[in-house]
């Protein structure tokens, strides 16, 4: 089950709440567990109000249920004329094999946040000079996703027309529930935030590792569309788009920084900055050129 938006607001204010006073307690260049701690909390607050939106937002998203179904089928016409193979063949894979069918209903339903946490972690703790940037860039891959979501558009499972069994349904692992098209939340399956999140871990653990290993990563994506796709959650083209996101939120990122920077910086106010006074520079004294006559009057 996930988070609730409430209660990841709740945490969010509480690890807020410890950071700012471990502020005041602790000097700000403190270092060790305690600075350690502060940091991390900080991340966790940020992380956790960016998830508590996203589950709010992502109720008012799709609020009504007209044009779904209509929306559904013409994502499986422009399928077939891209030539794209039918989700459906898909599905007779792994139909016949029910302990298959209900481990990937499990991967769909339970490996999608927790993946992304884990690797938040991953990022802090091991590249946390490019933690910030690749937070904020997962953070406008999930906002562009939520806009697309908008327009209601209904997963294959909700179209049996088609030939689409909802394999979470069979089985007693839906995480939506009955209702079908009737309820509106249910609608948003363009584009695919589970594909989105899965390609955005592996493309990151690969450009930013340098572990011979980190190419395994691509495991998630795959699977995670291979999931998507089986038990009828998704479209094809729902993790195609969710996956072109991925660039444009790259670019913005980088654009949104680069204005920062290039930012005008204000100059202080008159007065606000005492100016220094100058100090004059004492006058060189001339070497002498030979040596100094003894004053023999002094010493009388």
């Amino acid at each position: 089950m996930l988070l609730s938006w409430s209660a990841a607001a709740v945490i969010a204010l509480c690890l807020a709440s410890f950071t700012l006073t471990a502020r005041r307690v602790r000097a700000p260049s403190s270092t060790g567990r305690g600075g350690l701690a502060a940091a991390l909390a900080w991340e966790a607050a940020i992380v956790l109000t960016l998830y508590a939106f996203w589950m709010k937002a992502a109720d008012y998203a799709v609020t009504s249920s007209s044009g779904a179904a209509a929306h559904g089928r013409w994502v499986w016409r422009v399928e077939r004329d891209l030539h794209l193979p039918s989700e459906v063949s898909v599905q007779h894979l792994v139909l016949p094999h029910p302990l298959w069918v209900q481990a990937i209903n499990g991967f769909y339903a339970v490996v999608h946040v927790p993946a992304l946490i884990v690797f938040l972690f991953w990022l802090f703790f091991r590249h946390v000079d490019v933690y910030g940037r690749w937070r904020n860039v997962g953070a406008i891959l999930t906002g562009a996703c939520l806009l697309i979501q908008m327009v209601p558009v209904a997963p294959p499972r909700l179209l049996p027309g088609l030939g689409f069994v909802d394999t979470a349904v069979r089985y007693g692992q839906s995480v939506y529930g009955t209702g079908g098209l009737k309820i509106a939340p249910q609608l948003a399956a363009m584009p695919s935030v589970h594909v989105g999140w899965a390609v955005f871990i592996a493309v990151v653990v690969i450009l930013v590792s340098t572990s011979r290993w980190r190419w395994l990563v691509l495991a998630h994506p795959v699977l995670t569309v291979i999931a998507v796709v089986a038990t009828a959650n998704h479209w094809w083209l729902d993790g195609i788009v969710a996956a072109a996101l991925l660039p444009v939120a790259v670019a913005v990122e980088a654009a949104a920084r680069a204005g920062w920077a290039r930012r005008p910086r204000l100059a202080p106010a008159p007065g606000s900055v005492p100016t220094p006074v100058p100090v004059p520079t004492p006058a060189p004294v001339p070497a002498a050129s030979g040596p100094v006559p003894l004053r023999t009057d002094a010493l009388r």
